[in-house]
């Protein structure tokens, strides 16, 4: 998912199982990006069928692939992150999940099972880039994502980082995904960038399907998405939530929280739904001491 938003910054956690949630400290908006002397690289590889497009960037030993949201792609969602995050202790890949970004063909669609087959997909690439383990950074649906991943295929994910994401679909959530369907009355500023990649009819179309594909979670008992895979999450795993989120509600957090043992989570006051990018400088200082 996307909208811009304001935050405040994160400080230092205490590593305690379970503890409380944390709230943050002040925060200075993005500044100039850090410079390490190596270029952001893209290409794409077969995985499971498809052609899917990654970017590159760093030299360091910790492998860390970074999951976008809804429409979302390495290009619109992190930007910061591919520019800025030390790239002599990281090498950052940034995908674009099957039907997003440049990894199309094929169109996006929305079965049952599409946040498990992105998670397959995602291991898979970074398997075919030969990376043996790595961390995960999700927001929003790659979150989600993440979480299965983490979940099923716990000898390959070092650490885990998610925010703006949920483990199942209340009727409040339904309620805010329609509130979205229509992206003409989205703001010009999210919008834009969206139209230039895919074109209005595709965004249109495809935002839409996403609105009936994950709604339909809703049914399920409890709304389940993953919940029952939470407590298989074995690696380290951050939470990071804005408690002025308007698409996803605090009690999701509180929730992944909850159910992964050990887990921690940091709550951003004034954090909206995108807070890295927003306050990335913030936002890298703190996920690389947690990644370290």
């Amino acid at each position: 998912m996307f909208c811009r938003s304001a935050g405040r910054a994160l400080r230092a956690l205490a590593l305690l199982q379970l503890q409380p949630p944390v709230r943050a400290a002040p925060l200075t908006p993005r500044g100039p990006a850090a410079c390490y002397g190596t270029s952001i690289t893209s290409g794409k590889i077969q995985v499971n069928g498809v052609h899917l497009h990654y970017q590159q960037t760093g030299e360091g030993s910790h492998a860390v692939l970074l999951l976008p949201g809804m429409l979302g792609s390495g290009q619109t969602d992190f930007g910061p992150q591919l520019k800025s995050m030390n790239k002599q202790l990281f090498t950052v890949v940034a995908w674009d999940p099957r039907g997003y970004g440049k990894s199309i063909p094929p169109s996006r669609d929305f079965p049952p099972d599409f946040f498990e087959r992105d998670a397959k997909d995602a291991v898979d690439l970074m398997q075919a880039l030969k990376f043996k383990k790595f961390s995960l950074l999700g927001w929003s649906d790659g979150g989600i994502t993440a979480l299965i991943a983490a979940a099923k295929y716990p000898n390959l994910i070092h650490k885990l980082v998610v925010w703006g994401a949920n483990a199942s679909v209340t009727q409040e959530d339904v309620r805010i995904y329609s509130g979205i369907r229509d992206v003409s009355k989205w703001s010009e500023k999210v919008r834009k960038p969206l139209e230039e990649l895919y074109g209005h009819k595709y965004l249109a179309e495809t935002c839409e399907a996403w609105v009936d594909g994950i709604s339909r979670f809703a049914e399920n008992s409890d709304g389940n998405i993953c919940q029952q895979l939470l407590p298989d999450i074995k690696c380290p795993t951050f939470i990071i939530h804005g408690e002025k989120d308007p698409l996803v509600p605090q009690a999701h957090a509180e929730y992944i929280h909850k159910h992964i043992k050990g887990s921690r989570l940091l709550l951003m006051p004034e954090g909206k739904h995108n807070l890295h990018l927003r306050f990335a400088k913030d936002f890298n200082r703190e996920v690389e001491n947690f990644l370290r």
